[in-house]
């Protein structure tokens, strides 16, 4: 990723994308990044510039009136700290492909999961999802029901790019299969922070009647998986195999702190619950053995997108493994 590459916030004008708009502030500034603010036009705007354009009418002003700029001016001129670089535009299209296009070559793409057409019983809108789903950098979605209002608020109203915010940054790790760009902005995150990276990775059991499920999960660090250790053998073998992934990545990031932590049975479950306390949840958009150019998201990307209590970063691969 280019270092001069832009967070981009999609906004609508709506409550849920003014939450976005601030999370996307905070990025920024934390990265040392240009801030590109995107609205998609709605349809009547669109038409309307078609038609004139059509016409030739120079007795029609140049450009339909977008509310939407104004409002966003209005909100960051009496915010609090900007980045130094911050943009406006507007962009005709429909808002999946226009919010890709647009994406090519972004540090982050971050909107509401939800816009004005949703529905409050909706946890996640149809633009959302298919942004997620198809959107060619990592997609931040923050949810419309935010019940960590401090943490937020806290990184929102930070005044400079080295305060950390709240929170750990959980990732999902599938350790044999995650794609390495996923590993990579979770620790990038982690590290302008200024947090650790909570490492969550799910194992396979057999059922047995003396298996408690909704055990808490335990977080254990790579000096505690000595042979004589007291963990089932499923989920030591996880954790080593987390540690041998992760040993690039703490190479790379070494003043990150890192938690392992190795589930039974259901990984996007886990997730849900981590992101109650998490400053980001980090997953990869595809399934496991699916390509990089598929658009069906996975599973876990799915489940905890819909269900998350925080941010959640939808991180796609960038390319095919060979």
């Amino acid at each position: 990723m280019s270092s001069n590459a832009p967070v981009i916030a999609a906004v609508d004008g709506s409550e849920h994308s003014l939450v976005a708009l601030q999370w996307a502030r905070g990025a920024a500034l934390r990265h040392g990044a240009e801030l590109l603010i995107a609205h998609v036009l709605p349809d009547h705007a669109q038409l309307y510039a078609g038609r004139r354009a059509s016409l030739h009418d120079a007795r029609q002003p140049d450009e339909f009136a977008d509310p939407v700029g104004d409002w966003v001016r209005g909100v960051l001129g009496a915010g609090p700290a900007l980045p130094e670089g911050v943009r406006y535009e507007s962009l005709e299209g429909s808002v999946p492909e226009a919010l890709r296009v647009i994406g090519s070559g972004a540090l982050m793409l971050v909107m509401g999961s939800r816009g004005r057409g949703g529905f409050a019983s909706l946890l996640l809108g149809s633009s959302s999802r298919a942004v997620a789903s198809t959107a060619p950098c990592p997609v931040v979605v923050v949810p419309h029901a935010e019940r960590h209002a401090a943490a937020a608020n806290a990184a929102a109203n930070a005044t400079t790019a080295s305060e950390p915010s709240a929170g750990r940054v959980v990732l999902g790790l599938h350790a044999a299969e995650t794609p390495d760009d996923v590993l990579s902005f979770a620790f990038a995150e982690a590290a302008v922070r200024g947090t650790t990276v909570q490492v969550v990775s799910a194992y396979t059991v057999p059922p047995a009647p003396a298996l408690v499920i909704d055990r808490p999960f335990e977080v254990i660090p790579p000096e505690g998986l000595a042979d004589e250790g007291d963990a089932v053998p499923a989920e030591r073998e996880m954790l080593r195999s987390q540690t041998e992934r992760l040993a690039p990545l703490r190479t790379r990031y070494p003043d990150v702190p890192v938690e392992q932590a190795a589930v039974p049975g259901d990984a996007a479950g886990r997730l849900v619950d981590a992101s109650r306390s998490a400053a980001l949840v980090v997953v990869g958009r595809h399934h496991p053995r699916r390509t990089a150019m598929s658009l069906q998201i996975g599973s876990v990307a799915h489940a905890v997108l819909h269900h998350a209590h925080g941010p959640v970063a939808i991180v796609p691969t960038l390319k095919d493994d060979v």
